[in-house]
């Protein structure tokens, strides 16, 4: 039996070249500014050839989306770091630096997108909403694996502290895109460090019983 040709096609780089453009569209002029003809120019492509890609604009939409949470689960998703303490701090310090580099002339594509559909309800503002709770409770479990282990304070609140996490690299996203702030970034480090510092369980001295 022949063995299956797993190259990516023509059409399958072309569609994936659509997107990664579709996104980068998104993050400055809205997943409502998307429109055939504004990518068509971008890509260097006919109208027709974009429409021949996506059903609706709507799907155009939901492709986008799709497409950027992909670059997320590949560039941030942390899954080789162990349980609790070290996968929170790798994924976080992943997600610092893939924002700090995304190649979005809008910076982080979730937090564009979900502030313009955040009072749109339907199919797009679902789909936003999904993949940003998604990481939302990735964070939580493992904070509250980090508290099982014994790794982090027994008080420590995995809603609240999650949320501390996910807003401080929200702000700094907010403050290099809008207030071309160069150091944000390296601020946003610089509070994971501390934040996890205050959680962090102490280990016993030498010699003395846990």
């Amino acid at each position: 039996m022949p063995r299956p040709d797993l190259r990516e096609s023509h059409g399958d780089r072309r569609r994936r070249s659509i997107l990664a453009t579709a996104t980068d569209v998104a993050t400055a002029e809205g997943l409502e500014g998307l429109s055939l003809g504004r990518l068509a120019d971008e890509v260097g492509m006919s109208k027709s050839g974009v429409a021949a890609h996506f059903a609706s604009k709507e799907d155009l939409q939901l492709h986008a989306v799709a497409a950027a949470a992909e670059g997320y689960e590949h560039n941030v998703m942390a899954r080789g770091a162990e349980p609790g303490h070290a996968r929170i701090q790798a994924m976080m310090e992943a997600w610092i630096d893939y924002i700090e580099s995304i190649p979005y002339r809008g910076g982080c594509f979730f937090a564009a997108t979900g502030a313009e559909f955040g009072a749109r309800p339907g199919a797009v503002r679902d789909e936003i909403a999904h993949h940003t709770r998604a990481w939302i409770h990735a964070l939580e479990r493992e904070i509250r694996t980090a508290v099982g282990l014994g790794q982090f304070r027994e008080n420590c609140d995995p809603r609240l502290f999650g949320f501390q996490l996910h807003a401080l690299v929200q702000e700094a996203n907010l403050r290099r895109s809008l207030l071309d702030d160069a150091a944000a970034f390296d601020d946003a480090r610089a509070l994971l460090a501390s934040a996890l510092s205050d959680v962090l369980v102490a280990p016993n001295p030498p010699g003395e019983r846990s």
